[in-house]
């Protein structure tokens, strides 16, 4: 944090306050690359402690935004990313915790071997630099992002949405005070103090100071940002994703996974959009899993097959089998076994997250072979599209990207990579 709320009365000063904070973050990520992991545990560690300690304050700062939010209008999945309450702020601190108890990655080796001539070679893990992390209303990617980058020797620039503002504020605090407690530079965690969107463009446009830009929001945001950026990108689309069910599938367990994949949380990018079933699972799966729907509160939109069964659907349009509701709201179609469903999850989806429900090994390895998405899951629903149901601890978002890192984005994955190459004296012929 750089202190009270920077005024927003022109570009040029905002311009010039991003360019102090990524110069302050760059001197900082040279002192994070040599933290030992003791301090760095240590100073998340504290971190913890700060935010549990300090919880009737955080829930009084997301008060402030959740008012703001209301009023403005917002829809229901959007305040319900937005709120916090105790068992989401224990979340967090759990996350803080179990990013400590991950080992520190860097100085790993991830490959060694010795050449002919005697020359020994090691592909050593390093951090990347400064991270800049755009983000929209979750409060919890504060949290996620400041620690993952912290625990890989990562300087962070993070820049909230103006919805999450007073909470990520209060967020950024505790991190920000484990990292003095620890003895290391405060200015390795640092919010942007503004919400004006030119604050965004400055940042896109730094890249003598910020070596990667991890986007995490709705569409138009990770548009703008791949469009825009002069700093290399992690990023993903919407989460556009699919529940396949075959014929082969049990209906219990249909029924309970499709549920879960849309009702769970479904404003996460994970929840599931649109709803498939074959062809020959019409009379016996079509029924009741659009019924179990319905009585949920979603609204579904739905071919003609999807109609029939039931007056409450809705007729889908052509957009809806492209759209990320990110609502209570799905659509659904039938189709022509398993290849109808890779079909339409090529020409729709986002390369996301997508599950199959089928006791049918061959169709199911027929799914995850060509479905090609950043997660593709067997009898599961899509919600476990996520690093710490993966064992992975926090993360920062799904990539969908093929390059540097696919899928969670963890510590890992907030690393590069540097050849060492220890001789006796070789030169080459």
């Amino acid at each position: 944090m750089t202190g009270a709320e920077i005024s927003e009365t022109g570009t040029e000063d905002i311009d010039a306050a991003i360019l102090e904070i990524g110069g302050r973050a760059r001197a900082a990520a040279a002192v994070m690359a040599d933290v030992p992991e003791a301090a760095k545990n240590a100073a998340l560690h504290a971190a913890a402690a700060a935010m549990r300690s300090n919880e009737a304050a955080l829930l009084g700062a997301n008060a402030r935004d959740l008012a703001a939010a209301a009023d403005r209008g917002f829809n229901s999945a959007f305040i319900d990313r937005l709120t916090l309450d105790s068992d989401r702020i224990k979340a967090m601190v759990r996350s803080l915790e179990d990013v400590a108890s991950f080992p520190d990655p860097i100085g790993s080796v991830a490959a060694e071997w010795t050449r002919p001539n005697g020359l020994k070679i090691s592909r050593i893990r390093t951090p990347l630099g400064v991270i800049g992390i755009i983000y929209e209303s979750r409060p919890n990617v504060t949290a996620d992002a400041g620690a993952l980058c912290l625990k890989s020797g990562n300087a962070a620039i993070l820049r909230g949405g103006s919805e999450s503002f007073h909470t990520s504020r209060m967020i950024g605090d505790s991190l920000r005070n484990g990292l003095k407690a620890a003895g290391l530079p405060q200015d390795a965690l640092q919010l942007v103090p503004m919400t004006d969107r030119a604050a965004v463009g400055a940042m896109l446009r730094m890249n003598q100071h910020i070596d990667i830009i991890v986007p995490r929001g709705g569409k138009d945001l990770i548009a703008r940002v791949q469009e825009e950026s002069r700093v290399p990108v992690i990023a993903h689309l919407d989460g556009n994703c699919h529940v396949y069910v075959d014929a082969a599938a049990d209906l219990d367990m249909a029924r309970a996974v499709t549920l879960n994949a849309k009702t769970r949380r479904p404003g996460i990018c994970s929840a599931a959009e649109t709803l498939l079933v074959d062809k020959r699972a019409h009379n016996s799966h079509l029924a009741p899993i659009v019924n179990d729907l319905i009585a949920a509160g979603v609204e579904i939109r739905g071919d003609e097959a999807a109609q029939a069964v039931d007056n409450r659907v809705v007729a889908a349009t052509a957009a809806d089998w492209d759209t990320e509701y990110l609502d209570w709201i799905m659509s659904v179609k039938l189709v022509n076994g398993v290849d109808g469903a890779i079909d339409h999850i090529e020409k729709h989806g986002s390369r996301h997250t997508d599950s199959i429900i089928t006791e049918d090994p061959a169709v199911a390895e027929r799914f995850v072979g060509a479905v090609d998405s950043a997660i593709v899951l067997w009898n599961a629903s899509t919600q476990f599209a996520d690093g710490g149901e993966f064992g992975m601890g926090a993360e920062i978002g799904i990539s969908t990207g093929k390059l540097h890192a696919r899928g969670p984005v963890g510590l890992e994955q907030l690393t590069s990579f540097k050849y060492v190459v220890r001789g006796d004296g070789q030169v080459r012929p």
